[in-house]
């Protein structure tokens, strides 16, 4: 019987390799952005052509490599990082394993041209699916530069499964920026398509951020920083009010190697417990510098994933550093214990110093004025201030009958016998009548409204109680769905049109979903790489700003997209209902509105729940009223 068993030819098992290691454009990019920053670059330039689809090009002026390395970086398991098993508890550079290249030139056509300072001639290298094509000494700055073009040109299949440019131009700036993030010290540069995205200067963190992300995030950067013999932690937080509901803004950095790991994000997060909203999550830019030996990074493919071997420690030391921070920069409330609340100053009294209490008020009322109950005195100026303004508040004490009862004929103007006084009604004059309408008006409804939020309508059965904020959810997805559907928006036209300006990631999000946007009602137009105008929107948007309505909707989306697998038309419908819900959902309604509510919640597919499964109401039987008074 013959044998069956071969041996691989090393194209295929560099395909097969790189499938774990090259999964889209974004993973060429990290590769080679590493390998830049192993060789000791200062400066890197990324270009990028249909989101590295067609092209990915790194250039940097690095160490360069010889003749010889530069033909053996692209063969299997060949590396410059380590040696010995020894190495793999001690490394310090981002590549180790001498997969990247290999893989990368397995699944692309693939172009390098490399010098060191010391050699006069560089060399070039050409290679398609692993094969070389070319190979000559040229003339080139020192340094590397590497082409991937066509990626996935052999692989049909794993082309196919690419997404859209959008989709994969965002998944390249997300590897950009944490690249980017944890070297500071690196002056970095993309383009796209000619366009530049980014020019970072090289400089401190800080700057680092900002530039990333935008000017308004200087005021809500807090500095963090613990020392310990065992681990030390630097970096940035974000102040509890600039939390959101997406976690994308999070980065944790293991001596400078972007890393995943949830038990570390709940450090952080339990130190920011009770300073921010359920659901949401603050930014934070960490850094923890341990000894290798503590490590172990040879767990995933993509090496984000490293094990520590005590995780509790670490935990502790990240958890006491984050809230050493907040306590420095005041981030969190304080107790004076100098103050009692119970006896709290009223700062107007009607007829009264804001200085006096509620008893000294009363005492003074009953002696004329005169208070038994000592006060600071207070400086000419100031009583005089005070006089003026409690001269505002004469007579709002007395009741509108006192003003109904008054006897005009003793008024001290007499204006002949033949005059006849002429009462003219103003709302101002009808404050009685319209008081006790309202309340005629609100007596005979079975419909009530509760802190704005909740609305009470009675049933055969009981009670039915509506959250307020998920019934206008529920309502507004179905009539987005249905614009979605149909691509008939209707679009309220802006006098003055808005240039709003966003992350080079959002950008590329606001051009994915563009087309569903503009069908739910908004006019945009494009004017730069991370620039756009809105001359219109949605005609039924509560009134608010629209860079702020804009931003709202993008965070919206990206949450339901990491955690829930919708499509774009789907996830912008949610993201538009879930945002307008919570700037219609707290609004004093009248009884009228009230009442056309409910019946548009009854009107739609599925009154009982929101687009995410939230309840929007609840009966509460005769019964379980019953219940309450234990009877």
């Amino acid at each position: 019987m013959l044998d069956i068993i071969q041996l691989l030819p090393d194209s295929i098992a560099n395909q097969i390799a790189a499938g774990e290691v090259v999964q889209r454009p974004a993973s060429v990019v990290k590769e080679l952005l590493e390998n830049s920053i192993d060789a000791g670059a200062k400066t890197i330039q990324l270009i990028v052509r249909e989101a590295g689809k067609t092209l990915i090009q790194v250039i940097d002026e690095g160490l360069g490599m010889s003749e010889t390395d530069a033909r053996m970086c692209f063969e299997r398991h060949a590396t410059s990082k380590i040696r010995t098993s020894e190495d793999l508890f001690k490394i310090r550079t981002m590549g180790f394993r001498g997969e990247a290249m290999a893989s990368i030139a397995a699944v692309a056509q693939v172009e390098m041209r490399t010098r060191r300072e010391t050699d006069e001639l560089g060399i070039l290298i050409k290679m398609e699916a692993s094969e070389v094509k070319m190979r000559e000494a040229v003339a080139t700055e020192k340094g590397t530069s590497i082409q991937v073009k066509n990626l996935f040109y052999n692989v049909p299949a794993r082309r196919n499964f690419l997404k859209s440019n959008p989709v994969e131009m965002r998944h390249v700036l997300d590897e950009f920026q944490r690249v980017s993030l944890s070297n500071p010290n690196i002056m970095f540069t993309l383009h796209h398509n000619d366009s530049e995205i980014y020019n970072l200067p090289a400089g401190k963190l800080s700057r680092r951020i900002v530039d990333l992300f935008g000017k308004n995030y200087r005021e809500q950067l807090a500095s963090c920083e613990e020392e310990t013999s065992f681990v030390s932690v630097r970096g940035y937080v974000g102040k509890p009010e600039y939390s959101k509901k997406t976690r994308g803004e999070q980065f944790f950095f293991a001596n400078n190697r972007y890393i995943k790991n949830g038990y570390l994000n709940h450090a952080v997060m339990s130190a920011f417990e009770g300073l921010i909203p359920e659901g949401t999550h603050p930014f934070y830019v960490l850094f923890i510098e341990i000894d290798p030996i503590h490590i172990d990074i040879n767990v995933h493919p993509t090496k984000t994933e490293i094990k520590f071997d005590d995780e509790r420690t670490v935990y502790a030391i990240v958890q006491a550093a984050v809230r050493k921070a907040m306590s420095q920069h005041n981030l969190t409330p304080s107790l004076d214990f100098e103050t009692d609340v119970n006896y709290t100053n009223n700062i107007f009294n009607f007829g009264n110093s804001p200085f006096q209490t509620k008893k000294e008020s009363a005492d003074a009322f009953n002696n004329g004025g005169a208070s038994t109950y000592a006060r600071p005195e207070v400086p000419v100026r100031e009583r005089a201030n005070l006089t003026n303004w409690n001269k505002l508040y004469e007579g709002l004490g007395r009741s509108t009958d006192d003003f109904d009862k008054k006897d005009i004929s003793q008024s001290n103007f007499d204006f002949g016998k033949d005059f006849e006084p002429t009462t003219v009604k103003s709302k101002a004059n009808d404050i009685t009548e319209n008081r006790f309408q309202r309340v005629r008006q609100d007596s005979e409804s079975t419909t009530f409204q509760i802190h704005n939020q909740y609305i009470i309508s009675q049933v055969k059965s009981g009670m039915l109680l509506i959250d307020q904020r998920a019934a206008y959810e529920r309502i507004l997805y179905e009539k987005f769905s249905q614009y979605l559907q149909k691509h008939n928006g209707a679009s309220q036209q802006l006098l003055f049109p808005t240039t709003v300006r966003l992350t080079p990631a959002d950008f590329h999000l606001v051009v994915e979903i563009q087309d569903e946007i503009c069908n739910l009602g908004f006019i945009l137009s494009v004017t730069g790489h991370d620039t756009f105008i809105v001359n219109g929107i949605p005609a039924d948007s509560p009134e608010e700003n629209e860079q702020a309505m804009i931003e709202g909707i993008l965070e919206q989306f990206k949450h339901n997209e990491a955690n829930l697998h919708l499509d774009k038309a789907e996830n912008v419908a949610r993201s538009m209902a879930k945002r307008s819900a919570g700037r219609f959902g707290n609004h004093n309604l009248t009884i009228l509105e009230m009442n056309m509510l409910v019946e548009q919640l009854f009107a739609s597919t599925n009154p009982s729940y929101t687009p995410s499964g939230e309840s929007t109401m609840k009966i509460v039987s005769l019964e379980e009223m019953a219940g309450l008074f234990l009877r």
